[in-house]
């Protein structure tokens, strides 16, 4: 008989398992999505990083503005009011008025020359927003009362807002405060409010009324006037002119 011959397979080399060729292609996948993932992130990342330089340098170019702004209010006001200081803190513009608009303690009645005062000045003011930057970032204006310590918090509070609502008053009151001669409106500075000015500051003037949590060295410098000037935000007054407004054309201004 012939012997009978085992032929034994050879067992299947590790690499050709079906097992290692799945996880191969398991771990090239995978490295496939890594890299897609990275790529998109470095294109998500160069894109924000270049949106941030663009706020940035909008954020800049905003700032100069209204500093340069603030340097033209400042010279216009210099040359016929030197009194009158026109500062910048950050993006804020005060006017502070000085002792040419006080009150007595516990009045909110502003003086014939107070009032010739602020007939002078306020067309600087609105001379200024009507500017190109001015038209460009000048979103309001804040009249502001203040008082001394004299007296409660809400009575003051009331007595702030009181000064405040008087100097808007004091500039719609048609023939209030009139020079006794065209020499002194001259020597005054003190200008009629012409319609176009009153419209302006019926847009841009609001109120606004605070107590003795601004003193001043004396308790008559604390009873005074500020006006405080705010500005718009990047993309604020594209966002404000979609939103409806209301028509105040033609309508009658009032009175105090």
């Amino acid at each position: 008989m012939f012997a009978r011959t085992l032929i034994r397979r050879r067992p299947r080399d590790e690499g050709e398992k079906p097992f290692w060729i799945s996880f191969t292609d398991l771990m090239t996948a995978c490295m496939t999505v890594f890299l897609i993932v990275m790529a998109v992130t470095v294109v998500t990342l160069k894109d924000e990083i270049a949106r941030l330089e663009r706020i940035s340098a909008a954020t800049h170019r905003r700032q100069v503005e209204i500093g340069r702004f603030a340097d033209a209010l400042r010279l216009a006001s210099e040359r016929k009011y030197p009194d009158v200081q026109v500062s910048i803190i950050k993006d804020k513009v005060d006017i502070d008025f000085g002792t040419d608009v006080n009150f007595l303690s516990g009045s909110s009645e502003i003086s014939d020359a107070g009032a010739r005062f602020l007939r002078g000045y306020l067309p600087i003011v609105l001379s200024a927003a009507e500017t190109p930057l001015g038209e460009k970032w000048l979103k309001r204006v804040v009249v502001e009362g203040y008082t001394d310590i004299d007296g409660s918090y809400l009575y003051n509070l009331n007595l702030s807002l009181a000064r405040s609502r008087a100097v808007v008053c004091t500039l719609f009151t048609p023939g209030a405060s009139r020079p006794e001669s065209i020499s002194d409106a001259f020597a005054s500075g003190e200008q009629t409010m012409t319609r176009h000015q009153l419209e302006q500051m019926r847009d841009l003037f609001l109120v606004g009324g605070y107590s003795f949590n601004s003193m001043m060295p004396s308790k008559a410098q604390s009873r005074r006037i500020e006006l405080k000037l705010d500005f718009w935000q990047l993309g604020e007054k594209a966002e404000d002119a979609k939103r409806p407004h209301p028509d105040l054309s033609g309508k009658p201004f009032g009175h105090c």
